[in-house]
């Protein structure tokens, strides 16, 4: 049975996360569009899969699965053996630890701060709303704060777990993608976070979702 995605198709939301791990790891999925600007998400159906009616989620044999970081990890630990290792094996301690910090400080240090600026920036012009750019101003000056940080982290090594490509890497590149769409050059003003950024996002399973997250089967 393919692996079914539900999602919106948007590159730099969620669901785009989870193509990219289905696209790095090599596995065929059958992308099943969530109408969110319609309320679909909400919808009962969508809540068999996910009770707080929210997407993305994933069918997999019959395995139904919610939250973007849980969905990526148990992809990137099932098929292990095929496609780009993004997870350390599990007797490798040490760098199982140091994974474990970068993905702590994506989702707790990156991602609160980035969300609040695409949020206030971003998804209210969505929704026909103005923008606060003094609230978005002091969300980019914490970022901005946040992000010298992994400057200095990013200057000893090649990606923020080490020398290999990582999760915890590629789970800045939805909000990522998303902040230089908000109009803020945050991820470029560092040579170092430049560096690494232009890494990631020039991978091949990005690019390929240039168009918006489709079938590969």
């Amino acid at each position: 049975m393919v692996l079914k995605l539900y999602g919106a198709p948007n590159q730099n939301a969620a669901t785009g996360l989870v193509a990219l791990i289905l696209h790095e790891k090599k596995v065929p999925f059958e992308f099943v569009p969530v109408d969110i600007h319609g309320g679909e998400q909400r919808s009962a159906e969508n809540r068999a899969r996910n009770p707080f009616g929210q997407v993305p989620s994933i069918d997999d044999d019959g395995l139904i699965l919610y939250e973007s970081r849980a969905i990526c990890r148990y992809i990137a630990t099932k098929y292990a053996g095929q496609g780009t290792p993004l997870i350390p094996p599990t007797n490798d301690i040490k760098a199982t630890a140091l994974f474990e910090q970068a993905a702590s400080v994506e989702a707790f240090t990156f991602a609160p701060q980035a969300t609040a600026i695409t949020s206030e920036v971003l998804y209210k012009k969505y929704r026909g709303l103005t923008p606060d750019q003094a609230k978005a101003d002091e969300y980019i000056e914490l970022l901005s704060g946040k992000l010298e940080v992994y400057d200095q982290i990013l200057g000893k090594q090649k990606y923020l777990a080490g020398d290999e490509v990582t999760l915890a890497d590629l789970f800045h590149l939805t909000t990522g993608g998303a902040l230089a769409l908000s109009g803020t050059d945050v991820m470029t003003q560092r040579p170092n976070v430049a560096r690494w950024f232009n890494d990631i996002t020039s991978r091949e399973a990005w690019q390929a979702l240039n168009g918006g997250v489709k079938s590969t089967t």
